[in-house]
């Protein structure tokens, strides 16, 4: 089957829009990186606790916003995959949660379909990055609660007004459809600072079975750790494997 026209001629410069960038430098060549190393020796036997690890020392180094990650899902039986970024808002000792509408969302589509999902964190400042892939589990009304009444009151009004990924359609006001939502919601909750949160919005957890640490070396030659639960008879643990780059 022939490629699309657009990438038919891929021998031909000037069909490519971006050929090899390499980033920030004036090099044409791919930055490298050499900000650190990952031995077996550094990781802890938890994967949330090395996590944890990371995560404050990113936090405390001042990188932009660690707690912005790309979560994946696919939807059954078509296959296809989406992502978007998002905000990690939780971790315990079962998953990392983010919240979100579950009801009209491209997200809760897929994940009613297939409940498996991937988040991806990339910390540019230290070059490493975290992958998580495991099954996802909506987090309870009562759970959602405490974390949506930390939201500044627009936040909370905007999770009620936003039909999340409808289409706004031009034809009827497009924008103003949502501002006229809000200032529904608005009149509905005047006067009220305590506002339960939407039964189609909270959190979701991602409870992982595999757990990747990558620190960026030169070369490619990357460091790669995966942690990957392993059932056992009484109680499963953690399997810790160093991967090739």
């Amino acid at each position: 089957m022939a490629l699309h026209s657009a990438v038919a001629n891929a021998s031909n410069p000037s069909s490519k829009l971006i050929f090899a960038p390499g980033g920030t430098s004036s090099n044409a060549q791919a930055d490298q990186y050499t900000k650190g190393a990952l031995e077996r020796t550094n990781l802890l036997p938890s994967p949330f606790d090395q996590f944890n690890q990371w995560f404050t020392l990113a936090r405390t180094s001042k990188v932009h916003q660690p707690e912005t990650v790309t979560l994946s899902t696919c939807h059954l039986p078509t296959g296809s995959v989406s992502a978007r970024m998002v905000y990690l808002k939780e971790l315990d000792t079962r998953g990392f949660v983010i919240y979100s509408n579950w009801l009209t969302s491209r997200k809760s589509h897929d994940v009613r379909s297939n409940s498996q999902a991937a988040l991806t964190f990339w910390w540019h400042e230290q070059e490493r990055q975290v992958r998580v892939e495991g099954q996802c589990e909506r987090m309870t009304t009562e759970e959602s609660q405490v974390y949506y009444d930390t939201r500044i009151r627009g936040s909370r009004l905007g999770a009620w007004a936003s039909e999340q990924s409808s289409v706004l359609k031009e034809e009827e006001g497009g924008r103003e459809v949502l501002e006229r939502r809000v200032r529904d919601v608005e009149d509905r909750f005047e006067g009220q600072e305590s506002i339960p949160v939407p039964e189609f919005w909270g959190g979701l957890r991602v409870v992982p079975r595999m757990v990747e640490f990558w620190q960026g070396r030169e070369s490619r030659l990357h460091d790669r750790f995966k942690y990957e639960w392993e059932e056992g008879e009484k109680e499963g643990g953690w399997r810790i494997e160093r991967l090739s780059p």
